[in-house]
């Protein structure tokens, strides 16, 4: 037996609700409580906890159209088993729907203080589309088997304790959807499994000083979709999730002033990762210990500084091959020799093998600021003389070089002979060089001649300089004395 005196516009919606008629009260959203738009909130919940017999061959639902609710909507913990639809309603305090068992629940250009969905089960859709909410959403640990729409939404909370959105192992089986939402305070989806695809396109998320998105260890099967006008100031965080398709950041703009890092992309696995942002982040971005099938980062959107140790990818696209070695160069954490060895891994297998010398050549130039001080003349003679092993024609240069100048001098300044004319070969200052150039002696020259003056030290320079360059040939050429 009812023990609730109903008002007209509760009547009729206790009337309509075994046939699941539209119950309409008003064309607009109510700005505040008016006679014969105004509907409690306590017989709202005694009809969606099944408070009225079904009648035979019709589907009870709830659908109310431009009311004013008083009171919480509270079914906490209840079965509904029915669809329950608001369009352009005000609702004075935040519904609780939380261990809730539901069908469809649709919001539709509605105004509420917030919504309690902790661990609901919705055999259905959870739609706030359009909807104005001045409070947190709270969706942890809830499932929702047919979507969860969040289209052109505009969700505000202030409180820096609390999120716009709150969740955590959230399960969404049909897709979540934010096109053009506005969200302050921010998304945290840790732990979240969107088994249709997760779209933001055209969403802004505004949480200043803070996390815009934090989507940890976010599970996203086919799109995920964060691109063409997605906004974000804040950091968005998606370290170790996965996404099993495209995780797309097209035209997306990313603002982080005062945080560490504007796209923080580390231990992710995605199958196809686009970073043609909108503009190149002032902030760092991060990649590290990613795996990606294919990145698509063109130049005009590459942040100034990155973190890429770790970073394992099978394809580079958007870019010219050479400019990629830029991109590793951008890398600040240090010098970690993974990034040039990955770039130089997939310069061979596209058949840019003078592009992998270069990456590897790159690599141990950005090493030498590592080493100690003997190390690093070491390291730099190599280079200059046959680049690491990577240039062995350099040490041909050299040598060329050096006999030039030596037998331009030698023939000017002409060595002491030390044995009679009789007893030694015709004086040669092309083969005189070459014989203090090689470090072997070849041609008998230079025992036989002795040279004046300052062109003693020429002769000692020579000599040593035919050591270093053999020495750095042979090491270059065998790279057995190439750093690791």
């Amino acid at each position: 037996m009812l023990d609730l005196e109903l008002t007209e516009p509760e009547r009729r919606l206790w009337d309509a609700y075994p046939t699941g008629a539209m119950v309409e009260l008003g064309p607009d959203l109510p700005a505040e409580p008016a006679p014969g738009r105004t509907v409690r909130a306590e017989v709202v919940c005694r009809l969606l906890l099944g408070a009225v017999e079904r009648r035979p061959g019709h589907v009870p639902a709830i659908r109310l159209r431009g009311a004013y609710l008083t009171g919480r909507i509270d079914v906490m913990g209840g079965t509904v088993d029915c669809e329950f639809r608001l369009e352009f309603c005000h609702l004075a305090e935040a519904p609780m729907f939380a261990n809730a068992q539901t069908r469809h629940l649709r919001f539709a250009a509605c105004r509420m203080p917030g919504f309690d969905g902790g661990g609901l089960r919705a055999d259905g859709y959870l739609s706030m589309s359009g909807s104005v909410i001045d409070g947190e959403v709270r969706l942890p640990r809830a499932q929702i088997s047919d979507g969860l729409r969040m289209n052109d939404t505009r969700i505000t909370e202030t409180d820096p304790q609390k999120w716009g959105l709150f969740s955590g192992a959230l399960q969404v089986d049909a897709g979540a959807f934010f096109r053009d939402a506005e969200i302050t305070g921010g998304v945290r989806l840790v732990g979240a499994r969107m088994n249709g695809g997760l779209f933001m396109v055209g969403a802004t998320l505004r949480n200043p000083g803070r996390m815009a998105l934090d989507g940890q260890n976010l599970v996203v099967d086919d799109a995920c979709e964060l691109s063409r006008g997605f906004t974000a100031e804040g950091t968005v965080r998606l370290r170790g999730a996965r996404v099993n398709g495209t995780l797309s950041f097209d035209q997306a703009i990313v603002r982080a002033p005062g945080r560490r890092l504007a796209l923080q992309l580390s231990h992710m696995q995605v199958d196809e990762l686009i970073l043609a942002l909108a503009e190149p982040p002032r902030e760092p971005v991060s990649l590290a210990h990613s795996r990606l099938g294919v990145l698509l980062d063109p130049p005009e959107s590459w942040a100034a500084e990155l973190y890429l140790n770790g970073l394992v990818y099978e394809s580079l696209r958007a870019a010219p091959p050479p400019r990629w070695l830029e991109w590793v160069a951008r890398d600040i954490d240090g010098f970690h020799p993974q990034p040039y060895e990955q770039l130089a891994t997939w310069y061979r297998g596209t058949g840019h093998e003078d592009l992998a010398r270069r990456a590897q050549l790159a690599k141990l130039r950005a090493r030498r600021p590592m080493l100690r001080p003997p190390g690093r003349v070491w390291s730099r003679l190599l280079d200059l003389t046959v680049g690491y092993g990577y240039r062995p024609w350099r040490a041909f240069m050299w040598f060329a070089l050096l006999l030039a100048a030596g037998t331009t001098v030698f023939s000017a300044e002409r060595p002491r002979p030390l044995k009679p004319p009789a007893e030694r070969p015709h004086y040669n200052a092309f083969i005189y060089t070459l014989d203090h150039l090689i470090p072997i002696p070849t041609f008998g020259q230079r025992e036989l001649w002795d040279p004046l003056g300052w062109t003693q030290w020429l002769a000692y320079a020579l000599i040593a300089a035919g050591w270093v360059l053999a020495t750095a040939l042979i090491a270059g050429m065998t790279r057995v004395l190439r750093p690791n």
